[in-house]
């Protein structure tokens, strides 16, 4: 079964960058896609980038609200995927998930990924 673990959250001010990790085991990432996926207090969980299988083309997906602040990227061999984000704001906080799934194109729907990390809390504040 994979597992996934996600680091590298923190509290940052706005305009500032940080890299989340997420760690697998279990299984080789190679054929796995994985989503992040970020929850704010009383809205509901976003799909925010995600990354294809490298059996595929590992495509990267990112949605409007991050596209050019946000880049994944996938190191197979250290079986992790990270999340660079930059130029943060206040509205990117919330707990960021990584999810993973054998499907070889990644999608940004939560529900359909099975493996899902415990999350890591991203606070942006001044």
């Amino acid at each position: 079964q994979l597992q996934l673990v996600e680091s590298g959250g923190g509290v940052v001010q706005p305009g500032g960058s940080l890299r989340l990790s997420c760690a697998a085991s279990g299984f080789s990432l190679d054929y796995y896609s994985i989503g992040w996926f970020r929850q704010a207090p009383g809205k509901q969980r976003e799909g925010i980038s995600c990354i294809s299988s490298s059996s595929s083309d590992s495509s990267a997906y990112y949605a409007d609200s991050v596209k050019g602040r946000f880049t994944i990227s996938r190191d197979n061999a250290k079986r992790t995927v990270y999340l660079q984000m930059n130029n943060l704001k206040p509205e990117d906080t919330g707990v960021y998930y990584c999810a993973g799934d054998t499907f070889a194109h990644c999608s940004g729907i939560g529900n359909k990924y099975d493996y899902w990390g415990q999350g890591t809390q991203v606070t942006v504040s001044s």
